[in-house]
Formats: C-alpha cells, sequence, structure tokens
C-alpha cells in the first residue's frame, strides 16, 4: 500500500508514523507514507500557499493550484483514492478503516488555517473524513490517526490477523478484558477460567465479556451488532 500526505507541516505526520509498528512495516517495504509539502509547490516566491476567503470572514484559505499541482505529481496518470480530512467528513470508524485498507495507493489531503478551497474538493476528493465531532487547527494529526488505523489491517504489519480480529469493534463489539502477570495485583486476580488452559472455555468467557462490556460502556453499538 502506498500513501501520499499532502500537508503544510510533513514534520507533525512523518514523526509519528516513523515509529513503532508502522515504521517498522515502512522499513520493511510492506507499505509506503510519504509526507509531501505543499509549499513545494507554489509559484509564490514566498512559497505563499492561501489567501483571503471573497466574501469576507476571517482566516486564511489554502488556494486550490498548490494542491493541485502537488496532486498532479502523484497520481501522474494514476486513480489514486483521495481523502480530505475534515471535520464536515465521515465518521473514521473500524468499518471504514478496513475498506481503506484495500485500497492500493491514498492520497490524503490536510487541510489548515480555515480549510481549503472548495474547488480542490469537487476536482480531486472522493470522500472527505472526521476523526470526530470537534475542530483541530489542521488535518496532520487526523491524518496520523487515520493512517495508524488503515496501515496495521494491511497484511503483514502485523504477524497475523489473530492480532485485530478480537479488538475492540472489529466485529462491532468491544474487546473483552485483558490480564498479564502477576496473577494477583493489589489483592486483584486474574479470572480462573483464562488460567485453565481450557480453550473452548476461554473463547466463551470472552465473548460473555466481549458482550457484558459493549453493553456497559457503549450500549448503542449492541444495537447494531448481530451475534452470529
Amino acid at each position: 500500500m502506498r500513501i501520499d500526505i499532502l500537508t503544510l507541516f510533513p514534520e507533525m505526520v512523518s514523526g509519528i508514523l516513523s515509529e513503532s509498528i508502522i515504521g517498522r512495516a515502512q522499513k520493511n517495504g510492506i507499505i509506503s507514507i510519504n509526507c509531501v509539502n505543499i509549499r513545494d509547490f507554489s509559484t509564490d516566491r514566498h512559497r505563499r500557499v492561501d489567501d483571503y476567503p471573497y466574501g469576507g470572514g476571517r482566516g486564511m484559505i489554502m488556494q486550490p493550484e498548490p494542491i493541485y499541482r502537488a496532486y498532479e505529481s502523484l497520481a501522474k496518470g494514476g486513480s489514486p483514492f483521495v481523502i480530505y480530512m475534515s471535520p464536515q467528513g465521515r465518521i473514521l470508524n473500524q468499518k471504514l478503516a478496513k475498506e481503506f485498507s484495500q485500497k492500493e495507493h491514498i492520497i490524503i489531503l490536510c487541510g489548515h488555517y480555515e480549510g481549503v478551497d472548495e474547488r480542490i474538493i469537487e476536482e480531486i476528493v472522493d470522500i472527505e473524513v472526521s476523526i470526530g465531532d470537534y475542530v483541530l487547527t489542521g488535518g496532520e494529526i487526523p491524518a496520523a490517526v487515520l493512517c495508524d488505523a488503515v496501515c496495521r489491517l494491511v497484511p503483514g504489519v502485523l504477524p497475523s490477523e489473530e492480532c485485530f480480529c478480537d479488538e475492540s469493534h472489529y466485529n462491532g463489539l468491544l474487546e473483552y478484558p485483558q490480564y498479564t502477570r502477576p496473577p494477583v495485583f493489589m489483592g486483584r486476580e486474574v479470572p480462573p477460567v483464562l488460567l485453565s488452559g481450557h480453550h473452548a472455555n476461554i473463547v466463551k468467557w470472552r465473548k460473555e465479556k466481549a458482550k457484558e462490556r459493549t453493553m456497559q460502556k457503549r450500549p448503542d453499538l449492541m444495537e447494531k451488532f448481530s451475534d452470529e
């Protein structure tokens, strides 16, 4: 999988994504994440990429031309899937992350200031995505969140599918409680079933606890869950 991120602040994103699991996946050639500075495609001698909004108002708007030139340099006749990080977009969830993980080439556009000229959205963007109903100063942090959520689902990034198939939201439920050593901490014991070595009983316990936890913490998810 190839991901190109169009941004005014490439270091904000590259620093996060060069570490840990996603960083190792890049070093191993499983995924490719490239941060592109939109200012490099400005024709202004001061590398300016924004201007005042038509109709008045506070803040600055990112101009469409530098963004489009950056997009063209990456598309090169292909058909990349373009995502614009926006508080007006679809809320990112596990289902959407799985869909994106099937794409071969994704371009993520990060807005800043008061956003981007609407015409660039109309021209190149396939979907607008939000990480929640709140506003940040720019799309860089949301882009990093999206990349992490998507890339970890790409085959080979994690050791096996088992690493994420029981996680929260993957099958519609929250994940069951997890424990490690010591067997007793502050008087709290690990549930005996997890120490029993009885695989079938452990699977049953985890499924029950997943439903119980979802009902307690996110009852809204239970309305969508279907027990196969």
